[in-house]
């Protein structure tokens, strides 16, 4: 035995007790930081109980709200997969965006963007309103801003507004100008104010909130106006009354130490009815003296001083002197913190992995039945069907071998409409499913509503030869061979569809003088997009499509179609239509009714690896319940499965629109 022979069970040990050590410290290690977690968690706790007890909210830019926020909100910040680690959620919706530091007395713009009501879907532009003019030292008062063609559509516009901010400058009550409105726009601003439509302004990219301390919650934007009922006014109907001065107050934080210049961390606005002094229509409003509008005073709510949207005594026009005031705060907040508030009321990431746990256990229920059911079903029929064959008197065959010579046979109505269909859901889904990819990658922004429409409209338009080459090959399983047919339909049902229905609401829109309605320009570069780019990709999808051969089927299809029997209700369209769609509907009815409160709630929704994995569940679920309904179907000698099985896997898309 060689020397070296000799030291490897020595060296050996020596590593097997490394191991040990490496083992037992990283375990002690372990349990240490799991014990300083926890003594950490509850001393955030206790000090939460203390401020809460003490009747602090969580709505201010203070040092004890945002310690507040930061307990409440500490799930949204731990983001991972396996290990979870803390993040700021500026970083978790606005990845790579790093905070800009302005100088002492530098203009910084606040743009306005869509007056919006949750009570109706038309929104109007900023300057719809009878507000003023952009004054010139806003710097860029007539700047145009490119927007992308999903911000087009969306009718997404930032425009400056009239209000001069400079950093770290206070200014007391400031008059704007003085309008005056005829009884028709009259009737109009009396309307917004009964829709309860929202003003939302920003700065620094943060929009406007309006604060409560009292009742500890915050909302973005802030309303027209406010209707005072007949019991508080005394009249017969309910009075209308206008906001025509703005109390901002900008918070903002200097480190010396660790930055140079300002950073803002809040934005906060406090309207204000108030039936100003009027002055002359030709006088300086810089220069003149307005007794309810001092530059030391602060502008209140005083019901006595509420400004009504009336006409005169003899209809006179209504004369409306607006104006503003800013405060500057110094804040502890961090920058990285400063959208803390903004998501307080989101639901936590809890609810989406509960929902994503409920959705994978129905899957896994779903497909684990749907595997034991056909393993076993088919097993014993075939074996039946075995049996059967060895009698000599057997000359009859029951169940699904039936139809083994009609269940290839092509659809008897339409197939050119079925293989569009199923082309143009394959386009849709690969441009959604690589539009989420994207959007979990950071590769889109999903807080950036426009870009991200602008991805998936891109994306369908790339994904036509997908369509083109799946609704060509089923074209050609149904035994058809006008592919330059197939090919156009392919590339204009859907696009036409939705087209036509766009330009029917957009004049519409147009007609009510929404903000959404959409330029004749915008509407002609997508046509251009889709014929010059989406059309020319489906034919070459088609082309190879029907170039490539036809799928072989296993069995000879019959001369004569098969007659069908009477079905029970079990095995009729509208039952397998109902119970197809309910449970895929199910598995993702959490995510999207966080989603819809997104859309119609004006809440954020960036949490896209929980929309893929939901959308991937509802995918599974809807190929299980298929294959057990085309089996019964198939078990009950109807070979007509084409169309139903492509029914039966998108009737969860009827139950999510009701919902929505």
């Amino acid at each position: 035995m060689t020397m070296e022979d000799q030291q490897r069970p020595q060296r050996l040990r020596s590593l097997l007790r490394l191991c040990l050590v490496l083992i037992v410290v990283s375990t002690v290690s372990a349990i240490g930081g799991r014990k300083e977690r926890k003594q950490a968690e509850a001393e955030a706790r206790q000090k939460y109980v203390e401020l809460k007890q003490e009747g602090i909210d969580s709505v201010s830019n203070t040092a004890e709200s945002a310690a507040m926020r930061a307990y409440e909100m500490r799930k949204k910040k731990k983001k991972g997969f396996l290990v979870k680690k803390e993040k700021s959620l500026s970083s978790v919706l606005f990845p790579g965006v790093s905070p800009v530091e302005y100088e002492d007395s530098e203009p910084v713009p606040i743009f306005a963007e869509l007056v919006e009501s949750r009570k109706t879907q038309v929104p109007y532009k900023f300057y719809d309103l009878p507000i003023c003019e952009p004054m010139e030292e806003n710097g860029s008062a007539k700047a145009k801003f490119k927007r992308s063609l999903g911000a087009k559509l969306q009718g997404q516009a930032s425009v400056v507004s009239p209000y001069s901010v400079s950093v770290k400058s206070s200014k007391g009550c400031t008059p704007l100008c003085q309008i005056t409105i005829g009884s028709k726009k009259l009737r109009w601003m009396r309307k917004l104010v009964e829709r309860q439509y929202q003003v939302h302004l920003t700065l620094d990219s943060l929009p406007v909130l309006m604060r409560s301390k009292e009742l500890n919650y915050a909302v973005r934007g802030f309303p027209v106006g406010f209707t005072a009922p007949p019991n508080y006014t005394g009249l017969k109907e309910d009075e209308y009354y206008l906001y025509n001065h703005l109390r901002f107050t900008i918070t903002y934080r200097e480190q010396a130490d660790e930055f140079e210049g300002v950073r803002i961390t809040g934005f906060d606005v406090h309207p204000v009815s108030i039936q100003h002094d009027l002055v002359d229509s030709n006088a300086d409003l810089s220069r003149s003296s307005i007794a309810s509008c001092g530059s030391d005073s602060i502008v209140r709510n005083d019901p006595e001083s509420y400004l009504p949207l009336r006409t005169g005594p003899t209809g006179e026009p209504l004369t409306i002197l607006y104006s503003y005031s800013v405060e500057w705060q110094e804040s502890h907040v961090p920058w990285s913190d400063r959208w803390d508030v903004y998501l307080m009321g989101n639901p936590d990431d809890d609810v989406h992995v509960l929902s994503i746990i409920n959705a994978i256990m129905i899957v896994l229920f779903l497909t684990g039945s749907t595997a034991t059911i056909m393993v076993r079903t088919l097993r014993n029929d075939i074996a039946l069907y075995n049996e059967l064959d060895d009698l000599e008197d057997s000359q009859e065959e029951t169940g699904w071998k039936l139809v083994h010579g009609d269940v290839f046979r092509p659809p008897s109505t339409s197939p050119l409409l079925l293989s569009v269909a199923v082309g143009t859901g394959a386009q849709i889904g690969t441009s959604v499913s690589i539009t989420l990819i994207f959007a979990i990658l950071k590769i889109v922004n999903p807080m950036n509503k426009g870009a991200m429409l602008s991805a998936i409209i891109f994306l369908y338009v790339l994904s036509g030869s997908v369509g083109g080459f799946v609704s060509a090959r089923l074209y050609k399983v149904c035994d058809a061979t006008e592919w330059k047919l197939n090919a156009v339909a392919t590339a204009v049902a859907l696009p036409a569809f939705l087209t036509g229905m766009f330009i029917i609401l957009n004049i519409f829109l147009g007609i009510a003088g929404a903000a959404t309605s959409v330029s004749i320009f915008t509407i002609i570069g997508v046509f251009l997009l889709w014929t010059c780019v989406s059309v020319p990709l489906v034919f070459v999808g088609s082309y190879f499509g029907f170039r490539a051969g036809k799928l072989e089927v296993s069995t000879k299809t019959n001369q004569i179609a098969r007659f069908i029997p009477e079905k029970n209700f079990a095995r009729r369209s509208i039952a397998t239509l109902a119970l197809s769609g309910i449970v895929p509907y199910v598995n993702m009815i959490v995510e999207f009714a966080v989603i819809m409160n997104a859309i119609w709630l004006n809440h954020f929704y960036y949490t896209m690896g929980f929309l893929f994995v939901s959308i991937l569940c509802v995918t599974i679920s809807c190929i299980a319940i298929n294959i057990v309904t085309c089996y019964v179907q198939l078990c009950g000698e109807d070979h007509r499965w084409w169309w139903k099985s492509f029914l039966n896997g998108a009737s969860a898309g009827f139950f999510i629109f009701l919902h929505s």
